[in-house]
């Protein structure tokens, strides 16, 4: 799984550089996002703009991320292909998480980390 990571002040984004978060990368996605993230202070971006398609595991493997994270800290999503964007929505996973239209949108977004 392909994650990268930039800081933007007090902000991490994790852009994902695979096509897929499926079960055949779902546990190395989870434990490279807990890698990129044990320093994350308060929001982290996943930059999901090269992603076109994500299953049920992809789904969990997100979740479990957010999870991870802990107190104080929280997961966003940014740039949704409209594929994946149907599967936040029809898993009503769009209301568990901020999600931004674009990266810079959520950069430039200080009210989303209250």
């Amino acid at each position: 799984m392909d994650l990268s990571k930039q800081t933007h002040g007090d902000v991490v984004v994790i852009t994902a550089a695979d096509p897929r978060i499926d079960a055949a990368v779902a546990i190395e996605f989870k434990d490279r996002m807990r890698d990129l993230t044990a320093d994350a202070d308060g929001r982290v971006i996943l930059d999901l703009e090269q992603v076109n398609f994500i299953d049920s595991s992809g789904l969990g493997a997100i979740v479990a991320a957010m999870k991870q994270l802990g107190g104080g800290k929280r997961l966003e999503l940014a740039a949704l292909s409209p594929l994946v964007d149907k599967v936040f929505r029809l898993t009503r996973m769009d209301s568990v998480f901020v999600i931004h239209d674009t990266t810079a949108t959520g950069l430039g977004d200080a009210s989303a980390a209250e």
